[in-house]
């Protein structure tokens, strides 16, 4: 059995990890979030400490290692621009670490994770779920499968709104989430690199702070892309739920079907970290690359491939 930290306990993620490090048969020895609403840990590890400064989180941490009874990970599911600090503090103690994407916002910051790792000999894994998701591993089939020469059309497309809460937390500040494009989108440019192969072009059509489109070229296909958290946006057969959203990946026309089949995902990242095949930083330096470009690229103002819902918002 082995023993977690948790850092991000109240967040929207950490339910998944929580349930991922229970159902691998593992404990969660303490957990730490700023905020104290941290109910949904009764659920499934009552007697785990928990703390709301990070100071009190590390102390604990490091009497642990001086007792001789260290943990051996530390889920990250803090904010996007407190992943660094939080995996840099595991691995400077030795604790290897499992977290939630964006791995960074920076691909410098890849490298300083791949130095703290040869440095203190510690390992950073990530949460690519999509990796693993069967409808995503049957296209890649398909695209490996298909002639040499074929390049194919894609167009995706995500909306899944959210109320004036966002832009006012952390996740609307550039600086601290990476942006609209970042936030909601890092794992679906990991698919495509993960299923098309290196990016050969990335163009930004339009950024703002709650949409973003744009087109990408990989080895493999050519990728007309739409983002946003802006219900306005939404097509009437959005699903209705907590939030409405519309998910979207069309391949040639044809649709490709992957709206269920997520809830056992993180467990399946877990199980692979364990079994030491984990993705690490180097999996993640792609995706990472493309959303740097997307957060830092000038616009084209007159796109010769656009996105259909493009001239919805210009």
């Amino acid at each position: 059995m082995k023993k977690f930290g948790l850092i991000g306990a109240a967040g929207y993620i950490a339910p998944r990890h929580l349930k991922a490090i229970k159902e691998t048969g593992n404990d969660l020895v303490v957990a730490m979030d700023i905020n104290d609403s941290v109910g949904i840990m009764d659920s499934h590890f009552p007697e785990a400490e928990f703390f709301t400064e990070f100071e009190q989180f590390s102390g604990f941490v490091e009497d642990l290692k001086m007792k001789g009874d260290k943990l051996d990970y530390i889920a990250v599911c803090s904010p996007n621009y407190l992943h660094l600090p939080h995996m840099k503090f595991a691995l400077q103690n030795g604790i290897d670490v499992i977290c939630e994407k964006p791995l960074v916002l920076n691909a410098s910051d890849l490298d300083v994770l791949k130095q703290y790792e040869k440095e203190y000999g510690s390992r950073v894994n990530s949460i690519l779920q999509l990796r693993l998701h069967p409808s995503i591993l049957a296209l890649k089939e398909k695209v490996q499968a298909a002639p040499e020469e074929k390049i194919f059309d894609v167009d995706l497309t995500y909306l899944t709104s959210r109320g004036k809460w966002y832009l006012k937390s952390w996740k609307g500040f550039d600086e601290k989430s990476g942006g609209v494009a970042t936030n909601i989108g890092v794992h679906f440019y990991d698919m495509l690199h993960f299923i098309f192969g290196d990016i050969l072009r990335n163009e930004v059509h339009y950024r703002d702070a709650k949409t973003a489109s744009g087109y990408l070229e990989y080895e493999k296909a050519r990728v007309r892309w739409f983002l946003s958290i802006d219900a306005n946006h939404l097509p009437d057969n959005a699903v209705q739920g907590e939030k409405l959203t519309y998910r979207s990946i069309s391949i040639e026309g044809e649709e490709l079907e992957f709206s269920g089949g997520f809830t056992d995902l993180h467990t399946q990242s877990y199980k692979r970290v364990l079994e030491g095949n984990g993705y690490g930083v180097e999996e993640n330096r792609a995706a990472i690359e493309t959303v740097e470009a997307l957060r830092k690229s000038t616009l084209v103002d007159l796109p010769k491939i656009p996105h259909p819902l493009l001239s919805k918002v210009k």
